[in-house]
Formats: structure tokens, C-alpha cells, sequence
């Protein structure tokens, strides 16, 4: 993907770019040189933050070595592993910039293509989500993440077209006030119906999407897709039965 340098006044005013990373090493270090570039193309100010939630691989060194490179990396550590969600928490909470964009640390998508979402805020947007232009993964997962994409949109009535695309561009302000609860990968489900609730619609644009080319999978294993679905069905009793998100919000004012 080609990416020019633009004018000062078609940058974002900053961002902050998260990523999580559990067992990662083999592909860290290509995505943080692949966000520096996009950010320095479309914001006047940023910072990277990789949240190492624990990795027992050498995903660690890997983030040494980078931070001599890239001044503007920040790493955060977990030693023991927290989840999915758990991570997100922190990049969040770490986050100081404007503009919050975040994706996996596993180099199934590509940071370049952060210039996407950046046009459509210029465009007007509040927020944008990205959604696979195609799924290159094995048939049993891209069938798993199909099912698991209709279940949640019909629960849920989620509008967006692929809640499974963490491909996001937020801006800082609405993140701080979802009040998140999530730390397993559920967070993501939680993450966009609040937004929607919220009454925020999200401008959507197509992504590539990548085979994994090194490690494996957290979620598609038996008993954590057992765990997924007893999740899913918690928070559609918190936030589709009992609205409590909704309730607290009305109680702010």
C-alpha cells in the first residue's frame, strides 16, 4: 500500500495505537514499524503501546530490540496472562492521545491500512470499524467466526457489518466513557453494542485480512469456545435484558 506524506492540517490532531500481544514474537516487530509509518502519515502526534499480556515465547526481546528503534513505543507487561480483554484494558487505560486505533498483534491485519479509517474521519465519521474484504483462514474457523458473527448480531442487534474485524479507530473520549468490563476476548462485543447504544454509528471500511503465519489461535479450541458462548449469554443479560449500561448512564444525569 502506497502511503504519502500529508499536509499538517489533514492529520489527525494525535493518536495512540494499541496493540495486544500474547506469544507474538514472530510478528511484533512488523507491526509496530508498519503503524509508526501509518501514523506518521495521518497524525501530527502519536504513540505505539504493546500490552505483552504475558507471553511465554520471546515476544519480549523483540520489544527491547524495537524500543532502541522507535522512541515512541511504549510496552506494558503483564506477567502472567489476562486475557484478551484483559490487555485491552490496559492499552485503554495507557492511551493519551485523541484518537485510539487498535488491532491484533498477530499480523492478520495490516497497520498501513489505518489511512483507510483516518479518511473516512475527514470524511465526517465519529468512529470507524473495518470489515474483512475476505477471511484467510481454515474453513472450520472462517465457518466458526461466520456462526459466531449472526449469533451476536441477532442478540445483540448489532448494526455493524463484522464485530469480529478488530480493525477500530475510536476516539479517546468515547472509549474512557463505556466503562468496559470485559478481559476476555467478549470484550469486543461489549465494546461495540455500548458504542451503539451510546448512539454512535460507526463509518465501516474494508480491510484485507491475513493467514496467520506464525503461532496459533487462542480462541478456536474447544473449551474456549465453551467459555465464549457462557460469556456471551452474561452479557446479553447485563446489556440486552437488564440494559445496565444504559441505566448508568441515565443515572449520570
Amino acid at each position: 500500500m502506497n502511503i504519502m506524506p500529508q499536509d499538517r492540517s489533514r492529520k489527525l490532531s494525535s493518536i495512540s495505537v494499541v496493540f495486544p500481544a500474547y506469544n507474538d514474537g514472530g510478528t511484533i516487530a512488523s507491526m509496530v514499524a508498519a503503524a509508526s509509518l501509518a501514523c506518521r502519515a495521518t497524525a501530527n502526534e502519536h504513540e505505539i503501546i504493546v500490552v505483552n499480556d504475558g507471553s511465554a515465547d520471546y515476544t519480549a526481546d523483540m520489544l527491547t530490540e524495537m524500543q532502541d528503534r522507535y522512541p515512541e513505543l511504549r510496552v506494558i507487561t503483564h506477567e502472567t496472562n489476562r486475557g484478551y480483554g484483559g490487555a485491552l484494558h490496559s492499552g485503554f487505560s495507557a492511551a493519551t492521545k485523541d484518537w485510539v486505533f487498535y488491532t491484533d498483534g498477530d499480523s492478520q491485519y495490516n497497520p498501513m491500512e489505518l489511512v483507510l479509517l483516518v479518511e473516512e474521519v475527514h470524511k465526517g465519521a465519529e468512529l470507524v470499524n473495518g470489515y474483512k474484504l475476505s477471511r484467510n483462514d481454515s474453513f472450520l474457523r472462517t465457518i466458526i467466526g461466520r456462526l459466531y458473527h449472526l449469533l451476536v448480531k441477532f442478540l445483540f442487534n448489532i448494526h455493524i457489518r463484522d464485530v469480529d474485524c478488530d480493525f477500530r479507530l475510536i476516539p479517546r473520549k468515547i472509549l474512557q466513557s463505556l466503562n468496559l468490563q470485559s478481559v476476555s476476548g467478549a470484550i469486543c462485543l461489549e465494546l461495540v453494542k455500548k458504542i451503539e447504544d451510546a448512539g454512535y454509528v460507526f463509518a465501516e471500511v474494508p480491510v484485507n485480512h491475513y493467514s496467520r503465519k506464525y503461532g496459533i489461535s487462542q480462541f478456536f479450541v474447544p473449551w474456549r469456545i465453551i467459555r465464549s458462548l457462557i460469556q456471551i449469554m452474561q452479557l446479553y443479560r447485563q446489556l440486552v435484558v437488564k440494559k445496565e449500561h444504559l441505566r448508568t448512564k441515565a443515572n449520570e444525569f
